[in-house]
């Protein structure tokens, strides 16, 4: 979409059957769309860590960002503090807090290579790369490890893999 506005109309639009919890625009400013303690349809098919029905055990959050370009810090700042109480009212880990892209290689490439993923791990908003480097030659196990459990090609899981922790492939 090419701004928050747009975003919000169409995830609000029963045709297109998607929605989401929140979405977070480039100034910063969030809007709710689905009270938390409901299902949104912001995942589709994927799997984190051998759980499948995303949508299910979720909570969605869009970024207002076509991918090119880094987030805002405003909108990042909005997102850490979001962040802070979903972890908290819902109990969940920083190893939780994951992109489309991580639970459906291939299929998704959002939040994208400008998202700072280091930046929330600092603050344990996400969880931190793993102690060991990847192995290229054993990429399934490598990334089955990591908390890649979707089915996929090993080159989009790779890729899935570099947009999280880059240095580690």
């Amino acid at each position: 979409m090419t701004s928050a506005d747009s975003a919000i109309k169409r995830l609000c639009d029963p045709a297109y059957e998607v929605s989401a919890h929140y979405v977070i625009a480039r100034d910063g400013q969030v809007t709710q769309l689905v009270p938390e303690d409901q299902r949104a349809w912001h995942a589709g098919a994927g799997q984190w860590h051998g759980q499948d029905d995303i949508n299910s055990r979720s909570i969605g959050i869009e970024l207002d960002n076509t991918g090119t370009h880094p987030f805002p810090e405003p909108q990042m700042l909005a997102l850490e503090t979001l962040l802070v109480g979903v972890l908290d009212r819902w109990d969940i880990s920083p190893e939780g807090v994951i992109g489309h892209s991580d639970m459906a290689p291939g299929r998704k490439v959002d939040p994208g290579l400008h998202f700072d993923w280091t930046r929330l791990a600092h603050q344990n908003l996400a969880a931190v790369a793993p102690a060991n480097n990847i192995d290229p030659a054993n990429i399934a196990a490598s990334g089955n490890a990591a908390g890649y459990t979707a089915t996929c090609d090993p080159t989009d899981l790779r890729h899935a893999i570099a947009l999280r922790w880059p240095n580690l492939i």
